[in-house]
């Protein structure tokens, strides 16, 4: 071939090439209003936050894969060919990512059987914090100390999941141990009267104070009191602070761990050892 038509050549290819990232310029911002439009539309349809999110992100893959195979239709490839090539290579390709796959699987059954939305706050795979988003392979969790967590949809949906505030109402459970020269009366009247004086605590379902057991060192109880899941923290804190209070203004003492330890002196141990 003569200079001239390396010249040509390489200018028609180099259009091609220009032209090709251009069209993939245009197909991912084009994907990223399609997806933005299709999200916006499912909010405004009230629809739930969760698929809302997953349907947005499909949307956009799909937009991205459609100008992936006309791009290689624009450089002469085949699509039936290629798409033949690809469930040729389909077996040995789930093979190697049979990970990725399982990640998506679980994604999947996520979304199917729904056992938390976006904005739940749940306890999965040793990890607590809010659901922000469940995509196509991981799911992301931001903690109460503004800390991002992304976590595999397989190590999610394979472990035990605690949805935090599934339900409308939360008990908070306070262990409290007191000396044994507390009189039980006393004790039981006194733990009730912090369960009253605590704001937020709720009259129903009913709060109780639980006789636990007697201990090695204490008499042991349990208060009590259910609070709104969106209050429960501070509830909670309010009872703890109510029940202290209201021990010490009865007189009641919380024991604590007391070691005893015997010195000796020198002289002492020669006189024991004579002996």
């Amino acid at each position: 071939m003569s200079p001239a038509d390396w010249q040509v050549l390489t200018l028609q290819g180099g259009m091609r090439v220009a032209l090709a990232l251009i069209i993939l310029f245009l197909a991912l911002t084009f994907a990223g209003w399609v997806a933005s439009t299709v999200r916006a539309s499912l909010t405004r349809l009230k629809f739930d936050a969760t698929l809302s999110k997953f349907l947005a992100k499909l949307a956009w893959w799909g937009v991205v894969a459609v100008a992936g195979v006309c791009c290689l239709s624009y450089f002469g490839v085949e699509t039936t060919s290629f798409a033949a090539l690809l469930g040729a290579a389909g077996f040995a390709i789930g093979l190697a990512f049979q990970g990725t796959l399982s990640n998506f699987a679980a994604g999947a059954m996520l979304l199917i059987f729904r056992p938390f939305r976006v904005g739940d706050t749940v306890n999965v795979g040793g990890q607590l914090g809010t659901v922000d988003e469940i995509e196509l392979f991981t799911t992301t969790l931001d903690t109460f100390d503004n800390r991002r967590i992304i976590l595999p949809n397989s190590s999610v949906f394979g472990s035990t999941i605690e949805n935090v505030t599934h339900h409308r109402v939360r008990r908070a459970d306070i262990a409290v141990g007191v000396v044994y020269s507390a009189d039980i009366d006393l004790t039981r009247a006194t733990l009730e009267t912090a369960l009253e004086a605590t704001p937020g605590v709720l009259h129903e379902p009913k709060p109780a104070v639980v006789l636990v057991q007697l201990g090695a060192s204490s008499v042991d109880w349990s208060v009590r009191g259910w609070a709104p899941t969106t209050d429960f923290l501070t509830v909670k804190q309010a009872l703890i602070r109510s029940v202290k209070n209201h021990l010490d203004r009865a007189g009641i003492g919380i024991p604590f761990p007391q070691m005893e330890i015997h010195l000796q002196t020198p002289a002492q141990e020669s006189m024991r050892r004579v002996a």
